[in-house]
């Protein structure tokens, strides 16, 4: 599994922003060398998803909902990616003819262990301990 571009783009947006103050998506895109476009599109996704909010007016633009010390990759992938798996089998509406109940598959479980590690491992750590280490 790869992050997508998308993706990485969001975690320097998370990056940026800061509980107190709105930012501007102009500020964001000098500071992380992104397109505007891409900002906003980002942007509206980490919304919806309940990460970010925006604030309208002069001082306008966006800010965390909660804390980076509260916030993970996990958090941020999985509003990014939602349907992204490291492999095809592990979706819910796949079937396999090689993974029955009664003869299971051995890669398929290994599959599954691995992507358990993982989000294991993108929720261990916060956006703040790994900006701080």
């Amino acid at each position: 599994m790869l992050f997508n571009r998308e993706t990485d783009y969001a975690i320097r947006v998370i990056r940026n922003l800061s509980t107190d103050q709105p930012k501007s998506i102009s500020s964001i895109v000098k500071n992380e060398y992104i397109s505007e476009a891409i900002a906003y599109k980002v942007s509206r996704k980490l919304e919806k998803g309940g990460l970010i909010i925006g604030v309208r007016g002069s001082n306008g633009g966006y800010k965390l909902v909660r804390p980076l010390s509260e916030i993970t990759l996990y958090d941020i992938y999985r509003i990014m990616e939602p349907n992204s798996y490291v492999s095809e089998c592990l979706r819910g509406n796949s079937h396999c003819p090689n993974n029955e109940v009664n003869t299971p598959c051995m890669v398929h479980a290994e599959f599954a262990r691995i992507q358990d590690d993982l989000f294991k491992n993108l929720n261990s750590r916060s956006i703040a301990d790994i900006l701080n280490n």
